[in-house]
């Protein structure tokens, strides 16, 4: 048995369950359906293949060994990120009246209205952008894999392995997370309960946002 790749499935699977940024967008968005946060989910699992494919690529390496190439990015993260949190907030004021009061306005809450295709897609990139975007994450892969790539082996098969590892496990994670979301739907989508939860949400990517805007150069 590869004591490594066990201990590297330890790892990885730590380190995708992380609450983060995108596990914050998947949780927002499968509070408006299942659909939805599934498609956010596979969009965060699109955004670590981005990442592993760099890391074995090589292009990680490049990416942090240029400040300036590696701040943009920082950035454009920091900027997104904090898109979605005011988005966020500014939802909460555009609830109507009787949703604030504590009545629902639409749909039967165990019957939440379903996405149509564009907002499936919307919610496919905002997972995808969120998880592609973040800054941290190719000096994460690259000092990662290469600590379980064993002596002697050839180290592009294993980094595959590695990186496919780590895509799978966001594969299982993501998914579930958005479905326990809507499985306690009929709860967590009471208007109150919806508002504190988006709140929430949007202070929590507009922290993130932030921090990555004014941050110091995350290196």
């Amino acid at each position: 048995m590869d004591a490594q790749l066990i201990a590297f499935t330890g790892v990885a699977a730590g380190m995708v369950a992380l609450p983060g940024a995108d596990f914050t967008v998947v949780v927002r968005n499968a509070l408006a359906s299942r659909t939805a946060g599934l498609a956010s989910a596979l969009g965060v699992a699109g955004g670590l293949l981005v990442h592993t494919a760099l890391a074995v690529a090589g292009l990680a390496a490049v990416l942090v060994t240029m400040p300036v190439l590696f701040r943009t990015v920082q950035l454009l993260g920091g900027a997104y990120v904090l898109y979605l949190g005011l988005s966020a907030l500014y939802a909460i004021r555009r609830r109507p009246a009787q949703d604030r009061s504590g009545t629902s306005s639409g749909a039967p809450e165990d019957e939440p209205e379903r996405p149509a295709p564009r907002e499936f897609g919307r919610a496919l990139r905002q997972g995808f952008l969120t998880n592609a975007l973040n800054p941290k994450a190719p000096v994460l892969f690259l000092s990662l894999l290469p600590q379980f790539v064993p002596d002697g082996q050839p180290p592009l098969p294993r980094t595959l392995l590695l990186a496919a590892l780590v895509v799978v496990l966001a594969l299982i994670w993501f998914p579930a997370v958005a479905l326990l979301v809507d499985r306690l739907g009929r709860w967590l989508r009471r208007p109150r309960t919806a508002r504190a939860i988006e709140g929430g949400s949007g202070v929590a990517l507009t922290g993130l946002g932030l921090a990555l805007v004014t941050g110091p150069l995350l290196r």
